[in-house]
């Protein structure tokens, strides 16, 4: 399980944990994966991840002028689901 929350107020925008949230989802992800996207972390100062039931992860890291990076990855799928 992975909670997002800010631990401490931040007068800096760039420094500051925004979590906007539109419905509660619960899905599982391939640590191996996202160790994968984090190292275009030193790239820039933020990274927005979107979550939703209905389609894959979104990991996005916006670089200056240069353009941006996107990583998509798809929840991993319980063997309960499969059988259904």
């Amino acid at each position: 399980n992975v909670k997002l929350a800010q631990t401490a107020d931040s007068s800096k925008e760039e420094e500051a944990v925004i979590i906007e949230m539109q419905e509660s989802v619960k899905l599982s992800f391939s640590c191996r994966y996202l160790n994968c996207f984090v190292k275009a972390t030193p790239l820039c100062a933020q990274v927005q991840l979107s979550i939703s039931s209905d389609v894959p992860l979104v990991c996005e890291y916006k670089i200056g002028d240069i353009g941006q990076i996107r990583y998509y990855l798809a929840p991993k799928i319980d063997d309960e689901e499969e059988n259904a």
